[in-house]
């Protein structure tokens, strides 16, 4: 594969960035600190809304994927709950509870990135703004992982902390935050299991990623480029692939050894941000 001409975007960088957006979407380390990385050391050009649409569609389609039985379930439970399939109308079922807190759980990020994505866009969007966001929830993740008690931990939030982890992720539209990270701490300082709160994560990633791709689309689709399409393709198909290759991997892994290496690498990387910002690499 020939390199990216200078100004250019093309094939190497479109593989790149879609398998960095599809690994780190769903891992608690800031996929835009992972961004930020070869665009700025390598001069790359702005790959663009569309790209940025379709990779991020690639993950949403990976996530639904691999959360199928979760989606069936809620389906299945709404449907009972409105009388079908011969049982008694309003009948209420765990699936149903966990569908209220996932709504609620999704409101305040919905009302932030109305009110503030272009003030965030336009002034958050530093090396320094990631670095310091990369350290500083590293460090609260390590701390929120510290705090688990695995043996007295519930698999599912009250309404009230599903409102709370909401508001956290509402911080997540701040890059280097990262969304999957900032859920995650959340639920397990108030009290969840370290599988339940990236299971929670994932499920409040459906309607996220939905939501942002819904608002992009028509820009995306007004500044589309006809000859991109085979690149909007591949960064679609490769985001998919690697997105529910990782959300497999992520979930043996926290079971088996926590969340600790993940929050060790973020305070390395933001560190390593911070370097780079003082030398001049990173402006």
């Amino acid at each position: 594969m020939e390199a990216t001409p200078s100004g250019a975007f093309g094939p190497l960088q479109a593989v790149a960035l879609a398998l960095i957006q599809g690994i780190t979407e769903f891992l608690p380390v800031s996929s835009s600190a992972h961004l930020i990385l070869p665009s700025a050391l390598l001069g790359w050009p702005d790959q663009g809304l569309s790209f940025d649409v379709a990779v991020h569609g690639g993950t949403l389609l990976a996530v639904m994927a691999h959360l199928r039985r979760e989606l069936g379930g809620f389906a299945a439970s709404g449907w009972a709950f409105l009388g079908g399939g011969g049982v008694a109308r309003g009948t209420w079922d765990d699936n149903l509870d966990l569908l209220i807190r996932l709504g609620i759980a999704s409101l305040p990020i919905a009302a932030a990135g109305w009110l503030f994505a272009d003030a965030i866009a336009t002034h958050a969007r530093t090396a320094t703004v990631i670095a310091a966001t990369t350290l500083a929830f590293g460090i609260a993740l390590w701390w929120a992982d510290r705090r688990a008690k695995p043996g007295s931990a519930r698999a599912m939030p009250t309404i009230g902390e599903a409102l709370a982890i909401g508001l956290a992720q509402a911080l997540a539209l701040v890059p280097g935050t990262s969304r999957a990270g900032i859920t995650i701490t959340a639920a397990l300082l108030l009290g969840l299991g370290r599988t339940a709160a990236v299971r929670f994560s994932f499920l409040l990633a459906i309607p996220a990623i939905a939501g942002a791709v819904a608002l992009q689309a028509p820009a995306a689709v007004a500044e589309g480029d006809a000859t991109l399409w085979p690149l909007l393709a591949l960064g679609f198909a490769l985001a998919a692939l690697s997105a529910f290759a990782t959300i497999a991997a992520l979930l043996a892994f926290v079971e088996r050894i926590g969340l600790a290496p993940f929050a060790i690498y973020r305070i390395g990387l933001g560190l390593g941000l911070f370097a780079l910002v003082f030398v001049g690499m990173l402006g």
